[in-house]
């Protein structure tokens, strides 16, 4: 297994099990939305719930947002035979990343600027992905 695709699979794992603290949270803090209580039948208002908790449901949205277009990437990368030590640091880089971003997140340390700057500095490396994907894959025809 290549470098990327072994960081590529803990990121994975992380977006699978991301929901945890949300469900956590959910199910053992007060919540303040007194007539939806069957959270089955009508999703909970985020807003209503104590802070960590809406911060835990916002850290999943958030690194799912991310992930998805960066697997893209790392997975063509991987289909084209393109593997530099750049992408490896850049998936590296990702996964940390957006483990301090959730943890950051969730137990709000991270606050303005810290949380935007990590958000952007992943965004930065999925354009430096991109672009050792871009310029050592095979000229398209």
């Amino acid at each position: 297994m290549t470098p990327d695709l072994f960081w590529l699979m803990l990121t994975a794992l992380l977006a699978a099990s991301l929901w945890i603290p949300f469900i956590v949270g959910v199910n053992t803090t007060p919540y303040d939305g007194k007539d939806d209580h069957d959270f089955f039948v009508h999703p909970p208002d985020h807003h209503k719930m104590v802070p960590w908790v809406h911060r835990a449901f916002r850290a999943h949205q958030n690194l799912l947002e991310q992930f998805m277009p960066y697997a893209v990437i790392v997975l063509v990368g991987h289909v084209l035979g393109v593997q530099t030590v750049i992408t490896a640091w850049c998936t590296i880089a990702f996964f940390w990343l957006r483990v301090a971003h959730a943890i950051g997140m969730i137990t709000a340390w991270a606050r303005f600027p810290w949380r935007p700057l990590i958000f952007t500095a992943g965004w930065l490396v999925i354009l430096v992905h991109a672009w050792q994907v871009f310029a050592q894959a095979p000229p398209a025809i």
